[in-house]
């Protein structure tokens, strides 16, 4: 019988993997049907192999001489490595050889990756051929790539760099205001027109290897791309090369890796191409400077008024530590910018980095140590605003809008200089030639510095915010832009007086006052509501106690007697009650304090910046006199802080922008967005208390033809500042008056008193300041519909009511109670500072004459006369008294 008879049925389970394996019989001999020969599907799974025999396809016999040929011969016909049946398996019965591998060919691949012929761990260990390939391939396309960058970039041409666009600034009905940002582009010098000293104080200062390096700085570069790819703050260029670079590639500013990578070919093929004295030059003719000045001659030109050939060694150095940052270094300020940008901060960093680089000059030998001395001092530098499109109130917008711009959107301040932007503004064109002109008006007839040395030094400030928005529609930042460089706007540091006071009455009707018999921490619920119809003491010389009726002691154990203007108490003996709204009408001291403290001066602050006081502006929070007005917050911010009471409590923080555009499209726009700061039962009583200032008390003067007004008077201490602040339903409005002055050659500059000033004996917030808020507000709402505010609901309870039936007044050892004059809407009253060391930070604390009205001194037993010249409690004619002086101010409505 033939061997290659048909093989058996299989058992079910046998599977393809049987029905491929023969049976091999020790006794019996046979083999394994092959593939070909049974005629079932398995017969397309390839030969099988066994001893030296092989079968094809078709079941013929092809004998070989060995094994090992059989499997070649296997291998080549496309059968992969397979293993003979294992016992038990295959054909039913046969005892089986064991597992035998089977292999098929193998396909050559460009990359062997897996590892073929590999099992396990080792398919995936690359071959030493595999490795060394892929790193001449990667150092191979680095090269390529550097070569075709290399090729593909250009040199800078300093002839095109640093062209700064305009930046077009528009008034609120979309006119425009002025065009500028361009206007000071770059005037190229040579190398020999420049002063070595300045080319020395850039080494110096910034890359003392310049004449060395090639020119990149690699620990540099990867430190760099390091904190950028980590999503960190950029870095620039440590090298006057990659800084030459950075300055000329002015098309794109964008600090990213591709950019980086592109400086340093760029920085590359200029330290290839040119010369470091070329290198040198273009840098210093493309560097920004501040003031809009590129290139070392514009900036000569923008800070000294001179070539830059005659800049001397001082001069270079100063202008090196310019390009720093000009924002911080220039001693002029930019504190509309950044409000630590102060030129007394600015002066000393200026003053830290130009000696630091007159002393490496010295110590790396570019300079002598004698010439060296003779530049200990910031060299003199002139009025930083040269464009005239600038003058009067428009360069004092431009700013504002500016700082708004770079402190509330991603453009930067070297963005903006760049130009190329459409800044549309809030400011309303009439309503900011209305307020200059009513400040004009006031300094022409009322103020002349030849006639009256107390004229010296004037000065106003002044802003408009409209309630329903925030939208700030007119300043006055002082006499002339060009001129006067402080916004007194936006930053003045002359404190409020009195027009803090309705904070102090919100915060009693929004949480109330403790109960004295409980804690310190009491909840809202367990607080009682203030009413205005409240009763406090208008006494003088009160001593203010804490909530819970104990005396109130600095750390010096001192107490605190609080002081009216005049030397004068409100209301009836012997313990002279008022209500809260007569209190606010003739602005009482006295009883503000008190309430302050009841309330508690934590809930105090808390309702002042929820109002929109910005909370850096707030000054001796824990002192009693914190309640009326020790602090010293900007126009615009008063201006919009009871703009919140005119909207009911809304709260909408001011803005100067309402959308910036460029090439590019939109890249911001305002959202108005609002809190409730207070209620409009709190809010709305609010506003019909500090009517009937306006009505028929201190701020009379304020009153406008057929319309509501609210408002508040303030005076501070020593006479040396003077507000009004009010507003109607539309508009709300603060108004500024101080003496200080802008001669910054005058060393340990201060407040003046006022004494005197305008011919009159004393300026209040319802003199000068009250005039200049009537004559603007009539012209700034004319044509508008007069409105009413709100009527406002009860609110909270009456406090202290019950008067005790045993009143004992507070009064001076040597001083007797008397009646006081009925008060008539002229009394002022005066108001204390804390400490000297607490509120004395300008470090202006010099008497310059005048009389104070107030108080006494750290438990002195009687009051100053009206001919003696000291501040109150030993004041320091700063407004500070020494040591939280009771009764020590005049926070005067």
């Amino acid at each position: 019988m033939s061997e290659h008879r048909r093989k058996p049925p299989q058992p079910q389970g046998g599977g393809r993997a049987a029905a491929r394996r023969g049976q091999s019989g020790s006794s019996s001999g046979r083999r394994a049907a092959p593939r070909g020969a049974t005629g079932s599907p398995a017969d397309s799974y390839g030969t099988s192999t066994h001893g030296s025999e092989s079968y094809g396809a078709g079941g013929e016999e092809r004998p070989y001489s060995g094994r090992a040929e059989a499997r070649r011969a296997a291998q080549r016909s496309g059968g992969g490595r397979r293993r003979a049946a294992e016992p038990g398996r295959g054909v039913p019965g046969g005892p089986g050889r064991g597992r035998a591998r089977a292999t098929g060919p193998v396909k050559k691949r460009i990359v062997d990756y897996p590892r073929a012929g590999r099992y396990g761990w080792q398919r995936w260990v690359p071959s030493w051929k595999l490795v060394s390939g892929l790193c001449v391939g990667f150092f191979g396309s680095l090269v390529a790539i550097a070569g075709i960058g290399y090729a593909m970039v250009g040199v800078p041409d300093v002839a095109k760099t640093a062209e700064a666009q305009n930046n077009v600034f528009y008034w609120s009905d979309g006119s425009q205001m002025v065009a500028t940002g361009g206007e000071t582009n770059r005037q190229i010098v040579s190398l020999e027109q420049i002063p070595e000293e300045m080319r020395n104080a850039v080494i110096s200062q910034e890359n003392k290897t310049f004449m060395t390096d090639s020119g990149i700085d690699p620990k540099g570069i990867a430190r760099a791309v390091l904190n950028m790819a980590r999503g960190g703050e950029t870095q620039g260029g440590s090298t006057i090369t990659q800084q030459f670079v950075k300055n000329a590639m002015l098309d794109d500013q964008s600090q990213t890796i591709s950019r980086k990578f592109q400086e340093i070919f760029v920085s590359v093929k200029v330290g290839a191409k040119f010369s470091k004295d070329q290198i040198m030059a273009g840098y210093l003719n493309s560097a920004y400077y501040g003031r809009g000045a590129y290139g070392i001659q514009a900036a000569s030109r923008a800070y000294f008024n001179k070539d830059s050939v005659d800049l001397n060694p001082g001069q270079c150095a100063f202008l090196a530590a310019m390009l720093k940052g000009a924002t911080y270094y220039d001693p002029a300020g930019a504190e509309s910018i950044d409000p630590a940008a102060t030129r007394e901060a600015n002066s000393k960093r200026a003053q830290i980095q130009m000696q630091d680089t007159l002393d490496k000059m010295v110590e790396y030998g570019h300079l002598d140590a004698a010439t060296r001395a003779k530049y200990t001092e910031l060299p003199e530098y002139q009025n930083p605003r040269s464009n005239t499109a600038l003058s009067g109130q428009v360069g004092y917008l431009v700013d504002l809008a500016k700082a708004y711009v770079i402190n509330n959107t991603n453009i930067t301040a070297e963005d903006l200089q760049q130009g190329g932007y459409s800044i549309y503004t809030t400011f309303e064109k009439k309503k900011v030639k209305e307020l200059e002109a009513a400040v004009k008006k006031v300094l022409k007839e009322n103020i002349d510095p030849k006639k009256r040395s107390k004229d010296t030094h004037v000065q106003f400030g002044g802003a408009s915010v409209d309630p329903e928005t925030g939208a700030i529609r007119a300043i006055y930042g002082g006499e002339d832009a060009t001129k006067h460089f402080t916004n007194n706007a936006d930053v003045t540091g002359a404190q409020v007086g009195s027009t803090f006071k309705p904070f102090v009455l919100a915060a009693a009707m929004k949480w109330g006052v403790r109960d004295p018999e409980g804690l310190p921490e009491q909840a809202q619920d367990e607080r009682t509501k203030v009413s205005p119809k409240s009763l406090y003491s208008g006494q003088h010389h009160l001593k203010i106690k804490n909530y819970d009726g104990t005396v109130w002691h600095d750390d010096k154990g001192k107490e605190w007697l609080q002081a009216n203007d005049g030397d004068e108490s409100l209301g009836d003996p012997p313990n002279y009650q008022i209500d809260l709204r007569t209190a606010m009408q003739f602005s009482a001291n006295s009883a503000f304090v008190q309430l302050g403290m009841d309330v508690g001066l934590d809930k105090v602050k808390e309702a002042a910046v929820d109002a929109g006081i910005k909370e850096d502006t707030l000054t001796g929070t824990t002192f009693p006199s914190f309640s009326i007005g020790i602090s010293e917050p900007s126009a615009i911010r008063m201006a919009g802080s009871y703009a919140t009471f005119a909207a009911s409590g809304k709260q909408r923080e001011p803005f100067s922008v309402t959308e910036v555009k460029s090439e590019a499209g939109t890249v911001f726009r305002h959202k108005v967005l609002t809190e409730q700061a207070f209620t409009a039962q709190v809010a709305d009583n609010v506003t019909d208390v500090l009517k009937t200032v306006v009505e028929k008390g201190t701020g009379t003067s304020a009153q406008l033809t057929g319309r509501e007004v609210a408002g508040k008077t303030g005076t501070t201490d020593g006479n040396r500042s003077a507000w009004f602040v009010g507003y109607t339903p539309q508009l709300s409005t603060a108004i500024s008056m101080f003496r200080y002055p802008d001669d910054e050659k005058i060393k340990n500059r201060r407040f003046l008193k006022m004494y005197g000033t305008g011919g009159q004996q004393s300026i209040h917030g319802s003199s000068f300041p009250a005039e200049i808020w009537q004559d603007y507000m009539e012209q700034a709402l004319k044509g508008e519909p007069a409105k009413a505010f709100p009527t406002p609901e009860p609110i909270g309870e009456v406090i202290n009511d019950v008067p005790d039936p045993t009143p004992t007044p507070t009064v001076s050892e040597t001083e007797e109670p008397s009646p006081t004059p009925t008060p008539t809407p002229s009394q002022t009253e005066p108001s204390p500072t804390p400490s000297a060391s607490e509120t004395c930070q300008w470090g202006w604390c010099e008497d310059d004459g005048g009389t104070d009205t107030g108080g006494t001194d750290g438990g002195v037993t009687t009051s100053p006369s009206p001919t003696e010249s000291s501040d109150p409690g030993g004041g320091n004619g700063n407004g500070n008294g020494n040591g939280g002086l009771f009764g020590g101010g005049d926070s005067t409505g």
